[in-house]
C-alpha cells in the first residue's frame, strides 16, 4: 500500500517566516488555494481508500480542497497523530527572533534531531513525534494492506520530515537528511510487508504547481 503524505498549502505565517507549531495557525494564502486545486487535478483519478488531515485548519483546508478538486466526494478525517510539532514558547515568534532567543534549540531543531531538547520550550520532542506518525502509518497500512490500496494524509512540515524519516529508518540524527518539505508538495512512501518498513517513491514533488518556488515555499 501506498500513503501520498502531502504538506498544507502556503499560509500568511509561512509567507512572514513565523512558527506556526501545533496550535499556531493563519489563513492559507489565495496562491495557495490555486496550488491546492492544481494538486487535486494532478492526483484525479487515483482510487484513495481515505483522506486523512492534522486537526490544523491549514491541513484540513488544503485536503479538503484536493478532495473537492479531485471530485473524489471522500470525508476527510481528523487524525491527531498528524497535527505539527508542539514548538512550545517558540509558537508565534518569528524565525530570526526565536534564533536569538533560543540559539542552541533553534540549531539543533534544523540540524541535530538527536540533540533536540524542547524542556526549557515546552515543546515536544522529536521521539513523540516520530512514534505518533509511526503509528499512524501502520494502523494504516494494516487497515488497508492491498497492494494497490492507497490513502492521502495531509500534514505539515516539521512532522513530516520527523515522520517520514522514521518510516524511512534513519537515525534520529539524519531524519532530517533530505531537507525540508515545499507548501503543497507530495511524497508518496510505500509499504510491501504491512507497514514494518517503508521506502520512498516520491520525495517532495511541486512540477504540478507549474511555477518557480520562493524561499518560503520551503520554510
Amino acid at each position: 500500500m501506498q500513503i501520498y503524505f502531502v504538506r498544507h498549502g502556503k499560509t500568511e505565517w509561512n509567507l512572514a517566516s513565523r512558527f506556526q507549531g501545533g496550535h499556531g495557525d493563519s489563513p492559507l494564502l489565495d496562491q495557495s488555494l490555486k496550488d491546492i486545486k492544481k494538486l487535486g487535478e494532478h492526483l484525479k483519478g487515483t482510487q484513495f481508500r481515505g483522506i486523512f488531515a492534522s486537526p490544523l485548519n491549514r491541513a484540513f483546508n488544503t485536503a479538503q480542497g484536493i478532495d473537492d478538486a479531485m471530485n473524489a466526494n471522500l470525508p476527510v478525517v481528523i487524525d491527531e497523530r498528524l497535527r505539527e510539532f508542539n514548538l512550545g514558547d517558540m509558537e508565534g515568534m518569528k524565525f530570526d527572533e526565536a534564533a536569538k532567543k533560543f540559539p542552541e534549540q533553534i540549531d539543533n531543531f534544523w540540524n541535530h534531531p538527536d540533540k533536540y531538547d524542547p524542556t526549557e520550550l515546552h515543546g515536544e520532542t522529536y521521539q513523540h513525534v516520530i512514534r505518533r506518525g509511526t503509528d499512524f502509518a501502520q494502523e494504516m497500512a494494516q487497515r488497508f494492506p492491498n497492494e494497490d490500496d492507497k490513502i492521502l494524509a495531509v500534514s505539515h512540515g516539521a512532522a513530516l520530515s520527523a515522520i517520514m524519516g522514521g518510516l524511512l529508518g534513519y537515525p534520529l540524527k539524519d531524519v532530517r537528511k533530505r531537507g525540508g518539505l515545499s507548501n503543497t508538495s507530495l511524497t508518496i512512501l510505500e509499504t510491501k510487508d504491512g507497514g514494518k518498513s517503508f521506502f520512498p517513491v516520491i520525495w517532495n514533488e511541486t512540477s504540478y504547481l507549474g511555477r518557480k518556488l520562493s524561499e518560503t515555499d520551503s520554510l
